[in-house]
Parts: C-alpha cells; structure tokens; sequence
C-alpha cells in the first residue's frame, strides 16, 4: 500500500509539474542529441500508449454532451479544425517557412486538441464537460479530417497520401482509444483502481516524445529554432484568442469560452510529431515538438489567470454587451 500511495503522489506531482517537466525534456534533447534522438523512431508507440491510456478514462457520459449541447460542440469543433489550421498556414507564410517547416507547422495546426487541455480548463474554472467531449469527439474525427486539412493546406505534392496518413492515425490514436475504451467497459471497476497513476503515464510518455524530437533536430534548433519558436508562440496565442472570441460570439457563457479557447489554443502535438517522423523529416517535427513546450507553459498561465478571475464577475460583466446584441439589428 505504501507503494501504490507514493506512485499516487508522483503521480499527482508529475501532473503539477507537467509544463516544468517538458521544458527539461527539450532541454535533455538539445543537451546530448545523440542518445535522445534514438527516441524518435518509437514516437508513434509512445502516443499509442498515450492514446490508449486516454480511452481508459472514457466513458459513454463524456459523448452524452453532444446531444444535449450540440450548439456548443459544434462550434467547438468548427473552431478547433478551422482556427488552428488556417492560423498555422497564415503565420507559416509570414515567417518565410517553406518545405517540411511549413508541413510542420500545419500538422500542429490540423491535430485534434491535447489531453492536457482538460487539466488547464478545470484550473481555469473553465467548462470541464464540454472540454472533455470537444478533445475525444475532435480526436475520433482526426483519422478523417486530419489527413485531408494537411494535404488541403500543405500542397498535394507531398511525397504521402490521405490513405497513409490516415492509417497511422488509426493507429496510433483511435485503435488505443478504442481499446482503453473496450478495457473500461469490460474491467471497469478494476480501471477505476489505476485512474489516479494515469497522468504519470502521459507525463512521461510527452516528455519522452520531447526529448526524442528535439534531439532529432538539434542541428535544426541551433539555425532555426528562435523563429520557429517564436512562430508557435504565435500560433497558440492565435488558438487561445481566436477561440475564445469565436465562443463569445456564438454566445456561449463564460465558463464555455475558457474551455473553447483551450480546446482551440492547445494541440496534439504529440500526433503532429508521430506523423512528421512517420511520413516526412525530423524537421517536420520541429515545431510539434516546440509546441509540447509551449503550450504546456501558456496553459499553466492562462489556468493561473482565469483561476482569479469568477467566472461569475465575467458574465455578469460581458451581460450588458450580449443585451445589446440580443436587440441589435
């Protein structure tokens, strides 16, 4: 028992500490590229198991909210597949990216939202049902709309089709999912046991795909990187902005907008580095990688920020603006 109550605490620990711990995985990536850049060929079993983990928490309840809130999915989603995608090309262009960088920066962008989001909207007194269902239904439908926005965006003269990367979607992320789902169904009770050890299993499945990206491209980091980051800083602050405006603007409350800005700001990057080192150079995976440490960082603030302010106070003070709207021609 004394065992199972520290793995417990690590495992609490680790999900605190979760944006601290990335950043020293870029860190150990760019300090001895070589070892960590054997990591790079097992990232799609690491995001398997990531993904597998995912579905172990799910369960039919998590779905039930688009029957009842389907106005507020949907915008979700139309958000987090247009948002994302659109602002990746736009700023990949007015950086100058071309080549894999430009590829790169639109996997990011055409990836369904991170697990982490979750955790960020429940600090941030955010919508924490809706942040659920918009992270698993947007990542059921990456097999299809993953593949088609990156050839859309990206160019069809990429040297890979919508089937190759649709199959590794299906791999590395629906096919766990489903299995943690099917696990949990039939060995509920006994999931129920291991639910509190899971976050360590992400944290250290993430921070492995860190180190094994930017070691990969270390070279890549030393030309590149300070554009590149700031490239992505660009691209999440546009998710978290856009998105939340999107949400005000369909008049959702308060509590729903900080669960769509997240959803919308906060990406797979974990996919997006899968199928750059799967299908194209390690390049591509730069700004996922990227990404992993930035988003994590931006979220753990914008949760700080919101956490002060009630969501409360911020409807009652938007609610003289959504009156006027109501009578607004």
């Amino acid at each position: 028992m004394q065992v199972l109550a520290g793995l417990r605490t690590v495992a609490e620990l680790a999900g605190r500490w979760f944006a601290l711990l990335v950043l020293v995985g870029a860190v150990v990536g760019v300090a001895a590229p070589g070892p960590s850049a054997t990591l790079a060929p097992h990232v799609p079993i690491l995001l398997g198991v990531i993904m597998f983990g995912m579905g172990l928490t799910l369960r039919g309840a998590d779905f039930a909210l688009v029957a009842r809130r389907p106005w507020a999915v949907l915008l979700g989603l139309a958000s987090q597949f247009l948002i994302m995608p659109l602002a990746a090309w736009g700023i990949g262009h007015l950086f100058g990216f071309e080549g894999m960088a430009l590829v790169g920066m639109i996997l990011v962008g055409a990836a369904p939202g991170g697990t982490a989001s979750n955790v960020v909207v429940y600090l941030a007194k955010g919508d924490v049902a809706l942040s659920v269902t918009l992270t698993s239904v947007a990542t059921l439908l990456a097999p299809l709309l993953t593949p088609a926005l990156v050839l859309w965006l990206a160019g069809s003269d990429l040297p890979v089709g919508f089937a190759a990367l649709f199959t590794s979607i299906l791999q590395v992320v629906l096919v766990p999912i489903l299995l943690g789902i099917a696990v949990r169904a039939v060995a509920g009770r006994a999931v129920q046991h291991l639910l509190p050890y899971l976050p360590l299993v992400s944290v250290v499945g993430v921070v492995l795909v860190v180190v094994g990206v930017v070691g990969a491209n270390q070279p890549a980091i030393a030309t590149t990187g300070v554009l590149m980051a700031l490239a992505v800083v660009l691209h999440n602050g546009a998710g978290l902005g856009l998105g939340y405006l999107a949400a005000r603007a369909a008049g959702l409350d308060e509590s729903a907008r900080r669960a769509v800005s997240v959803e919308v700001g906060m990406q797979n990057s974990g996919l997006a580095a899968s199928l750059a080192t799967t299908h194209f150079t390690p390049l591509a995976a730069l700004p996922a990688a990227l990404f992993s440490v930035w988003h994590n960082i931006s979220g753990a603030l914008m949760a700080t920020y919101w956490a002060r302010r009630p969501v409360a106070a911020d409807d009652a003070a938007s609610a003289p603006r959504r009156g006027a709207d109501a009578v607004a021609p």
